[in-house]
């Protein structure tokens, strides 16, 4: 959605963007959503508060444990507060059971020293349940034996984020995982065919990258219902 509007990823849209956009998805679709709330768009626990208040509509939200990419993390301690802040105001929205997925990017970032990352995001996980916290998200985490061991050492489900390389959607199932999310991969797929056919055109003159192309009255008619 940032990229749509013009904006790079990483909390570079306000979160007022972000709500709106949040919205109008869905208002759009029959699926309950869930929403990318990043870091909270504030590092506080009313910053979070805030954040969660503005996308109810959506039935969860991620939200992430890293300070800006690449790292920091926050503190265990401080994330947790920042999950319990997420879950009251889902409560005093009336929305009590709203699916807090908590992400943690000690593998993405590659915090700390490599030995001691697992160790690193079970002692996270266990923070994060007990603030409320309904799953754990680990994007960069995609050794099948250490997911397996990840699963076996945490009350929360687990949600790989995949993507091309990646083992399939089985190899994780039977790793344990519950949940397979795929980032921003099907985006920069689409950007990459856009980039290959404008190449293609300028300097062949020919449209072979084009040839999958979605039907334009079955791409259209998904918006019909819209308005």
């Amino acid at each position: 959605m940032s990229w749509a509007l013009g904006r790079p990823d990483d909390q570079h849209l306000t979160r007022a963007e972000a709500a709106d956009a949040v919205a109008r998805i869905t208002a759009a679709v029959e699926l309950p959503v869930t929403a990318d709330i990043e870091g909270g768009y504030g590092p506080g626990p009313e910053d979070v508060a805030e954040s969660v208040t503005a996308v109810i509509g959506a039935v969860g939200v991620n939200l992430e444990d890293c300070t800006a990419p690449g790292g920091p993390l926050f503190d265990v301690a401080d994330q947790a507060g920042r999950i319990r802040a997420a879950r009251q105001a889902a409560a005093d929205a009336g929305l009590p059971e709203l699916l807090i997925n908590a992400r943690t990017d000690v593998f993405l970032f590659g915090i700390g020293d490599p030995a001691g990352r697992l160790d690193d995001v079970v002692t996270r996980a266990a923070a994060y349940a007990e603030a409320g916290a309904d799953s754990l998200l680990v994007p960069g985490l995609l050794d099948l034996a250490t997911l397996a061991e990840l699963v076996s050492r945490t009350s929360l489900p687990v949600n790989a984020m995949a993507g091309p390389g990646a083992p399939d959607v089985e190899a994780l199932r039977k790793a344990g995982v519950r949940r397979v999310s795929l980032g921003s991969s099907i985006s920069q797929a689409a950007y990459g065919l856009a980039g290959r056919a404008a190449a293609e055109i300028l300097t062949s003159g020919t449209y072979g990258a084009l040839a999958d192309a979605a039907d334009f009255g079955v791409v259209n008619s998904a918006f019909e219902s819209v308005g």
